[in-house]
């Protein structure tokens, strides 16, 4: 039996001696993007490569990311969807394209000394071309060669066949896609790979980035033809294993028994398997996102870490576990991983003290949300759609939960109201997680470039006026400021603040070169370079100096020279957790 980590070891070294080097596993928060949340795909730090800047480590990559996807929280509780998961990927940076992907692929998948699936089993997807994009008959032709028959070769749309941009901008094209038929019996006439019934389940993406999506829409041709591969691991082994769910397999077994015991069940019943796969999957994203130092809060990327956590502690609840579980299971959760991924263990404080402080939160609003279902009730008699949307919504009650008072009570719960309501939400989240993706690592505007610079700056500065201890702890760039989370415990003198603007527009005044230097990373160290976030950087690295100011590990993008900058001016500085803090500031022309 194959285990998800003999498969990420199986990859990492089929494709090493095909020349690829291995590359680090990024952090959840994206470093340069001035719009995303969390990394969602393998690609996501790489754009800036994809787009033709030089990798340090060449032009052949793989690795295994860990990823997180805002967008698919609400579909947790099925057969394969989770909301944090690992992707194996490989990428050519302007190497090899269609015809070796494919082919790797296949004899990756297929080969007894690999993976060993039967090719029998195996259908494929391409893309059916539209009036932008030609249809891909190359990729066809290539699987016809390598034994596919046609018959099992299908043509799909843009929806299902092209992969990208992250946000509305940036590299992107069409890929193809493999499955594996699990031999349930096909649900009508029109089966075929892609169908939602479980028939074919996705097991790899292999998408060839030859475009760039333009802020009008069009497509215009990379500089560089790229491959882009992904493939899921914990999707991968439940099929490896002949599983139906990626909840059978050994990556969440311990959980589930560990589940069962604190619920105090034996079985788990038809009406349990939701709650029991949401508390899996949502324990696991959590330990992962404080890991990262995301602390639970109201906004951004602590917001949606409060849901999951919330989310979780409510499905414990349905499923009879009434005392705070979740560090209980992060517990596990490190155990399994921090030999991979030793910051959860170095974390470990942290994670389950804020998971056992957002449960007593939570009990709080639990008990303040069952007065508002009584007020509610002795008011109107009945809980109809848009009272039900707000006990969940702002007090955390699953419709199961409020419909169980209300069977209680004797008043009616407008179940089917409330399921309304909640599709109408989830479609303006994902509108919203559309708009929130924007243009992500793609945009490379002049704007968003100067401000990047002006935080490796900024960095050094706060260094200098406040002590050298001080390291990031996160960043966001728009277009119109920067953002920069730094850690220190007591809020900022007006003086402090002026001496650290005042550093800033000095090295701007000096006009100082901005240049890039490609070393190991035990180099940079020795250089005495700053870096972020250890657990990110492979073994080459990019440094970039800006005179004989500020050293620092990063991916870029920057200017050339800081007189490009304009004057630098902080409009807010502000606590945003224990011992972190924000500056806000903005380049004036």
């Amino acid at each position: 039996m194959i285990s998800s980590d003999k498969l990420k070891k199986l990859y990492l070294e089929f494709f090493q001696r095909k020349g690829h080097k291995i590359i680090a596993n990024a952090s959840l928060i994206p470093e340069n993007d001035p719009t995303a949340l969390f990394i969602s795909a393998g690609m996501h730090p790489l754009v800036p490569y994809l787009l033709g800047q030089p990798h340090t480590s060449g032009k052949k990559l793989v690795n295994v990311q860990k990823c997180f996807r805002t967008t698919d929280i609400d579909e947790v509780g099925d057969s394969f969807h989770l909301s944090f998961f690992e992707m194996l990927g490989n990428w050519s940076l302007g190497e090899y394209f269609k015809e070796k992907s494919i082919q790797w692929s296949y004899e990756f998948l297929t080969s007894k000394k690999w993976l060993n699936i039967d090719e029998k089993r195996l259908y494929i997807t391409v893309f059916a071309g539209d009036e932008k994009i030609p249809r891909d008959t190359e990729s066809a032709r290539i699987w016809k060669e390598l034994g596919i028959p046609k018959e099992k070769i299908f043509y799909l749309p843009k929806e299902d066949n092209f992969w990208g941009p992250i946000g509305s901008i940036g590299p992107c094209g069409p890929d193809t896609e493999i499955f594996y038929d699990t031999g349930k019996e096909p649900c009508g006439s029109e089966c075929h790979p892609g169908c939602p019934c479980g028939k074919f389940n996705e097991i790899w993406n292999n998408v060839f980035m030859e475009y760039n999506r333009t802020q009008d829409g069009e497509y215009e041709l990379l500089k560089q033809k790229n491959v882009d591969t992904g493939m899921g691991v914990e999707r991968t082994v439940a099929v490896l294993q002949g599983k139906d769910t990626v909840y059978e397999t050994e990556i969440f077994t311990p959980l589930i028994k560990r589940i069962k015991n604190l619920a105090d069940i034996e079985t788990i019943s038809k009406e349990q398997i939701k709650s029991v796969r949401v508390i899996v999957d949502h324990s696991r994203a959590a330990t992962f996102l404080l890991a990262e130092g995301i602390a639970p809060r109201n906004v951004e990327q602590g917001y949606v870490l409060r849901r999951i956590i919330r989310g979780a502690i409510r499905h414990g609840k349905l499923i009879g576990i009434e005392e705070e579980f979740l560090s209980v299971l992060s517990l596990i959760i490190i155990e399994t991983y921090s030999g991979e991924y030793p910051h959860l263990k170095s974390n470990e404080d942290f994670i389950v003290t804020e998971l056992k402080n957002e449960y007593k939160k939570f009990n709080n609003t639990l008990a303040r949300g069952l007065n508002r279902f009584n007020r509610i009730a002795r008011k109107k008699n009945k809980i109809d759609s848009k009272d039900a949307f707000l006990l969940y919504q702002s007090f955390g009650f699953p419709i199961e939960i409020t419909k169980e008072l209300g069977l209680e009570n004797g008043i009616f719960v407008d179940v089917d109201g409330f399921h309304e309501e909640f599709q109408k939400h989830q479609k303006v989240s994902r509108i919203s997680a559309e708009k929130k993706f924007g243009s992500g690592l793609a945009d490379h505007s002049i704007e968003t470039v100067k401000l990047h610079t002006a935080t490796h700056l900024l960095n050094e500065a706060l260094r200098r006026v406040l002590r050298k201890e001080i390291i990031q702890k996160g960043s966001n760039i728009t277009q119109e400021r920067l953002r920069f989370d730094f850690n220190f415990d007591r809020k900022l003198t007006e003086q402090e603040l002026q001496d650290i603007e005042e550093i800033v527009n000095s090295q701007i005044r000096k006009a100082l070169p901005v240049k890039r230097i490609d070393t190991t990373l035990d180099e940079a160290v020795k250089m005495g370079s700053q870096a972020v976030f250890d657990q990110k950087y492979g073994e080459q690295v990019s440094v970039y100096t800006i005179g004989d100011f500020s050293l620092e590990i990063c991916s870029g993008p920057h200017v050339n020279n800081t007189g490009e900058l304009g004057r630098f001016r902080i409009i807010k500085e502000e606590g945003i957790s224990a011992g972190v803090r924000r500056i806000r500031a903005v380049l004036d022309s």
